[in-house]
């Protein structure tokens, strides 16, 4: 069923990037593509619609790291990156670049468009439609923090900072559940809308990100506190 919704595909593999077209334009997504880094960042420019970016790492030219620090200066459009390295450093620094999602070659179509499926329920809920007349704010305050779920913003001493959709909501459901202790599944679970199958570094790694942004000093944190043994929490 064709829902309009665009999605980029970059890989430098013609075969894999018509293969994951196909996967798309079966579950009803209109797909762009671009065969390398330079292509990708002049697509983006030219085509707004665009709603989403599956991304190949290793691409001559501008790799698919360097194309997602690029693109996370000025947007945060959800970002899955394929690789066909499976280790968790590839991953951590996959998603150090500011990456929403982390797949690795060969993957099953079902799997792909299952975190495909994920990311856009993610993005749309936080996308205002046309004509549609603001939400009341929804504000909460911790400290010098003040996280507006209705603009999706957060900022830091009255100045806004820049979270990727999943930091945002990693803090979010922390900020509005204070005093509660999620373990990194949990937080996996509510904030990825998947079951975790595989003991993985994602969360870790997306709670150290977060903490250089929110944190005064990330290695001391006086927000996000960690609970050893059991996992994190954000107290009243």
């Amino acid at each position: 069923m064709e829902n309009n919704t665009s999605i980029l595909v970059v890989d430098d593999d013609k075969e894999i990037a018509d293969l994951v077209e196909i996967y798309l334009v079966n579950d009803g997504y209109h797909v762009l593509k671009a065969s390398d880094g330079e292509q990708c960042l002049q697509m983006l420019a030219e085509h707004p619609e665009v709603r989403m970016l599956i991304l190949d790492i290793m691409m001559p030219g501008i790799d698919g790291l360097e194309v997602c620090r690029t693109i996370r200066k000025t947007s945060n459009i959800p970002i899955l990156l394929l690789s066909a390295k499976a280790e968790d450093m590839d991953k951590i620094v996959g998603f150090g670049t500011g990456a929403d999602d982390y797949l690795t070659k060969p993957f099953h179509p079902l799997e792909l468009l299952a975190r495909v499926k994920s990311q856009m329920k993610r993005y749309t809920a936080i996308m205002p439609e046309e004509g549609v007349a603001p939400v009341k704010k929804e504000e909460i305050e911790i400290q010098n923090l003040t996280i507006n779920k209705a603009a999706h913003v957060v900022k830091k001493n009255g100045q806004e900072i820049a979270l990727t959709p999943i930091e945002f909501d990693i803090l979010y459901l922390l900020a509005s559940n204070r005093d509660r202790v999620f373990s990194t599944d949990e937080i996996f679970e509510r904030v990825w809308n998947e079951k975790v199958y595989e003991v993985n570094n994602t969360v870790m790694v997306h709670i150290r990100r977060l903490r250089e942004k929110i944190e005064d000093n990330s290695r001391s944190p006086k927000i996000l506190k960690t609970v050893w043994g059991v996992g994190y929490k954000i107290e009243s």
